[in-house]
């Protein structure tokens, strides 16, 4: 086929040609893949083709070699190493060769290619001779194919992990990176090109970064590349310094001085692109530095691997002045624009986390700005004032803060009804969300809030639900951090004589013709979820009369008029706001017998309406439906029978919906609460789910997060059903025992081991669900022979010392079920097993209460098993 006009047509304005196009491309790679990947890689690196063939030709190229699912990406990976070798050097030829290109369009893409192809052959130690060719194209005369291999080389280490290359090779690429970044390099483009790459590349530099005089190297050239004449060079110099920052914190006290003499240079003068990066070093600096003193809470006993050189402290008093000087850059529209973000914001975040990281110390760093700024006439110095005292409210004490927000609240409530600015009110807002947020509650000393000021504070934020909507939004998000401050206040509320007032004018403002704009609606119903869910027994019949108002609204959303593609998105995402609201209503009235008894004349018509809901194709809406159910089902105990028949299909569209892997998950552990309510009434529908579940965990499309929730809703099922299980127990048990050998084995990082936590977790909870629910049966002794694996498994675990407290608390659990279930079955076997009476010790000495109580529990069981 003539691949050129194919490759036109394909980009045709006319649909009908376009469409002949691609699905001749697709016959192509279906019937003969070599022959396309050759004509592609042919067409790209051919000077006489057009650029756009050119492009799109390695477009596709690249799609051939990577897919966002993980499951498609190890296809396409394993389909290029089955490839003809022969086929596969002509492509990788063609490519390198379009890297001198003239076209910039054409070499930007093959490096892109090359780096794909290289990320799935190196790690296989194939193509060993691509750094080398690429290096020696580093040395060429002609600028363009320079800046070409420097961004393919940079584009490489994003895709290859750093023990792919071996460090002689690695220090080959720095050197020929930090050469190209080099001020002595003339041409820009390669320049650019290098200082990206190496941003890229600081992953492979551990060695480098362990030597000083490679150190010094690198951050002197990265330094000066700071300072360069063009701003993108500039700016990506400045990204390379806030990798650093949180890559090789340890390293950085040597350079700090100067760093921070570059980066509040390029705060005060340079342009924002470059500035926010600036800005962003030092956040990232309070990121690293937060983390190491939560992690070790200002103890480094030998614990820690990174000691904190508390290089924020140091810098305060010069940090801080620089960075309140950004509040007064505010631009004129932000509060409006969703995404926004410049100078000022990136400023007063930085503030926060410098607050977070230093405490009290900040504070009298802060006041005389406020003071100074709050009354001006200028609405940006009053903004920046409110904002300052806004971003220090986490991180202070109670006892420091305090004293000022009750000199503050009186001036922010007047300053909201009646400053003239829209900004001063949007942040004066937020500021006093933050405020309810930290500072009210039961966990705080001396109230904020007193029966004295309590009403003007809810006549205030009520007031501002009616002005503009970025606004209201944020009082919205005020009375949200009110209420929930309440929610532990014991039989009555300072709320209360209120509540009415709050859920109507929430409620209004949901039908404002604006509620769509600055995520008004989403935030009002999220704050009478709150307002809800913090309320008391005195408010429940208020809480009743909501119900028909809420249905009826989600009614209305349900009835047929023809919508366009927009307006049904924005019903959507309405539909799973109401039935998020429906949700915490059943908690709520279901959670005491005298109001879940009037509330129940309800439920048959609110389950009419959740089916209704799942006959609309909508994934959020099916998210926040199903977990209404969830909550129904528990409200409802054994009478949600009668719905399932009916339910019963969605529950199996739930279960099959591996796209919308978050709505399977919610699914799954539907099933669990429906399996609690129900317990034997479940059976008819066992067989559906049991099948589906065993299926959705052989699958590799699944996305891995919903595998845990599915092993704990065997233990559900399980407990529900006792021995009727029997049917499904070789399945289940096979796969079980699979997941517990992988989960043994597992070193990573954290991500990893936090996945391998809850995997473990899930397989727990199976093992106890399972062994309860055979508890006192007949057929208790079908359980016997998996016991030792179950053993085998806890002793994995406990030799591998990376678990987490709730899987510890599981683990002493299943412990105790297996030999109160199994009784002298288990004793002997446990009185074998390599660590149960470590693990026993270790738990049964546990400052946390709960093992503690499960390990006592688990203590007695084993006796009574042994002394059977």
């Amino acid at each position: 086929m003539e691949v050129t006009q194919v490759l036109l047509n394909a980009q045709s304005i006319d649909g009908s040609v376009r469409k002949k196009a691609e699905e001749s491309l697709k016959q192509f790679q279906e019937q003969n893949l070599p022959g396309f990947l050759l004509s592609l890689s042919g067409e790209l690196a051919n000077e006489e083709k057009p650029v756009e063939t050119r492009k799109l030709a390695g477009l596709i190229l690249k799609n051939a070699l990577d897919a966002k699912e993980q499951h498609r990406k190890f296809e396409l990976v394993q389909r290029w190493l089955s490839l003809d070798g022969n086929a596969k050097s002509q492509i990788k030829a063609c490519l390198l060769k379009t890297l001198s290109s003239p076209v910039s369009d054409a070499r930007s893409t093959a490096s892109q290619v090359i780096a794909k192809v290289a990320g799935i052959e190196l790690p296989q130690k194939q193509w060993p001779e691509l750094i080398g060719s690429l290096l020696s194209n580093v040395h060429q005369l002609q600028a363009h194919a320079k800046q070409a291999t420097l961004e393919t080389l940079g584009y490489l280490c994003e895709e290859v992990s750093p023990d792919v290359i071996d460090q002689d090779q690695v220090n080959k690429i720095l050197t020929a990176v930090v050469q190209g970044m080099s001020a002595s390099e003339g041409n820009t483009d390669v320049r650019l090109a290098a200082t990206r790459a190496l941003y890229n590349a600081l992953g492979f530099a551990q060695a480098n970064f362990s030597n000083d005089v490679e150190r010094d190297f690198i951050m002197r050239v990265v330094c000066e590349a700071t300072l360069s004449p063009e701003v993108r060079i500039r700016q990506a110099a400045f990204e390379c310094l806030v990798s650093i920052s949180s890559t090789y914190y340890e390293k950085l006290a040597p350079y700090i001085q100067d760093i921070f003499n570059i980066t509040a240079k390029a705060v005060r003068e340079d342009e924002e692109p470059v500035a926010l990066q600036a800005i962003e070093f030092w956040s990232s600096i309070c990121d690293e530095e937060i983390d190491i003193l939560e992690e070790y809470e200002g103890d480094f006993t030998g614990d820690s691997d990174i000691p904190c050189f508390y290089f924020i402290k140091q810098a305060l008093p010069v940090l801080v002045p620089m960075l309140l000087e950004t509040l007064l850059k505010q631009e004129e529209d932000q509060d409006q624009d969703e995404g926004s973000w410049n100078i000022a914001m990136a400023g007063g975040t930085c503030l926060g986390l410098v607050a977070r990281t230093v405490g009290d110390d900040i504070v009298p760093l802060v006041v005389p700005f406020i003071e100074e700024n709050i009354t001006k006439p200028d609405w940006r110095q009053r903004e920046a004032a409110t904002y300052a005292f806004g971003s220090i409210l986490e991180g202070p004490s109670s006892e420091k803060l305090i004293p000022l927000v009750n000199v503050a609240l009186t001036f922010m409530l007047s300053a909201l009804t009646k400053d003239p600015n829209s900004h001063v009110k949007d942040t004066t807002a937020w500021t006093l969300g933050r405020i309810f947020e930290f500072l009210h509650g039961s966990a705080v000393d001396s109230p904020i809030i007193t029966q004295a000021n309590c009403q003007q504070i809810v006549t205030v934020l009520l007031q501002s639900m009616k002005d503009t909507p970025n606004v209201s939004e944020k009082a919205c998000g005020a009375l949200y951090f009110l209420a929930q401050g309440y929610e532990e206040v014991g039989p009555s509320s300072p709320l209360t004589p209120f509540f009415q007032e709050i859920v109507q004018s929430l409620l209004t403002v949901t039908h404002r013709e604006d509620a769509g704009e600055s995520r008004l609606r989403t935030a009002a119903y999220e704050t009478l979820n709150e307002v809800v869910r913090c309320s008391t027994d005195e408010t429940a019949p208020l809480v009743l009369q909501l119900v028909p108002v809420i249905m009826m609204e989600l009614h209305n959303t349900l009835e047929g008029q023809k919508l366009s593609s927009d307006e049904r998105e924005k019903q959507s995402e309405l539909q799973g706001l109401l039935c998020g609201c429906l949700q915490v209503i059943i908690q709520k009235l279901g959670s005491s017998e005298p109001t879940k008894y009037v509330f129940m004349q309800y439920a048959d018509q609110i389950m009419g309406l959740f089916l209704r809901v799942f006959a609309c194709r909508s994934a959020t809406v099916h998210e926040e439906a199903m977990l209404s159910i969830g909550a129904l089902a528990y409200a409802t105990g054994p009478d949600f029978a009668k719905y399932m028949p009916e339910f019963y299909r969605y529950l199996e569209m739930g279960l099959q919906n591996f796209e919308e892997y978050q709505v399977c998950a919610v699914t799954v552990g539907v099933v669990g609460d429906i399996s609690r309510a129900l317990e034997e009434k479940i059976v008819p529908f066992c067989d559906g789910i049991m099948t589906q579940l065993l299926k959705n965990l052989s699958s590799n499309q699944l996305h891995r997060s919903v595998k845990p929730p599915i092993f704990s809703c065997f233990g559900d099922i399980a407990l529900a059903v006792g021995e009727y299980f029997e049917k499904y127990l070789m399945w289940a048990m096979s796969a079980l025992q699979s997941a517990a050998e992988l989960s043994t084995h597992t070193a990573g990082d954290d991500e990893l081991i936090e996945y391998t936590n809850s995997l473990r977790n899930g397989i727990l909870e199976a093992y106890s669900g399972i062994f309860q629910g055979f508890k006192n049966s007949p057929k208790t002794q079908l359980l016997i022979p998996y016991a030792p694996h179950v053993l085998q498994f806890l002793d994995g675990i406990y030799m591998e010392k990376d678990m987490d407290d709730v899987v510890m608390k599981t683990a002493i659990g299943v412990l105790g079920d297996l030999a109160d279930t199994l009784g002298s079955h288990a004793g002997s076997l446990i009185n074998q097993s390599v660590s149960s009476k470590d693990f026993l010790n270790e738990c049964l000495s546990s400052e946390d209460l709960v093992i503690k109580e499960s390990a006592e529990w688990a203590k007695l069981a084993i006796s009574r098993s042994i002394s059977v």
